[in-house]
């Protein structure tokens, strides 16, 4: 990329970069917030060579693994896949959209981010969370 001086680099963070849940993602947390400082940092350094450097933080994506923890979760706690899926909204501290992402929405942002049509966006992070991480 630096060669042809043109390119994009999208890393796909996690909201759980700011947002740990310490009983359960501790070591995720850490890597995903890692590589967002990571990406900051080389946006700086390659973005003057042509280079965008883009973050995606997803929230909780409804995934195959996804629901499968939320089935999970429903029969420990005696409820149904709704009732799982509440257990995993609430302990995330709520999503105020009341659903999780669909990996195409995901998928849309970062196809968005790629192409020339944003070739003046780098160095920043787009979080796609449904509103879980509180802003100010």
């Amino acid at each position: 990329m630096v060669a042809r001086g043109c390119g994009v680099v999208v890393h796909v963070t996690s909201i759980q970069g700011v947002m740990p849940l310490p009983e359960s993602t501790t070591a995720y947390a850490a890597a995903k917030a890692a590589l967002s400082t990571y990406g900051k940092s080389i946006a700086k350094e390659i973005s003057s060579k042509g280079i965008r450097v883009v973050r995606v933080s997803p929230g909780w994506i409804a995934t195959e693994a996804s629901v499968r923890l939320a089935e999970r979760l429903a029969k420990q706690a005696g409820t149904d896949l709704e009732g799982g899926k509440k257990i995993i909204m609430d302990a995330l501290g709520g999503i105020p959209l009341g659903r999780p992402a669909n990996p195409e929405e995901v998928a849309d942002l970062i196809a968005f981010l790629a192409p020339d049509r944003a070739s003046s966006i780098t160095g920043t992070e787009y979080t796609i969370d449904g509103g879980t991480v509180p802003t100010a």
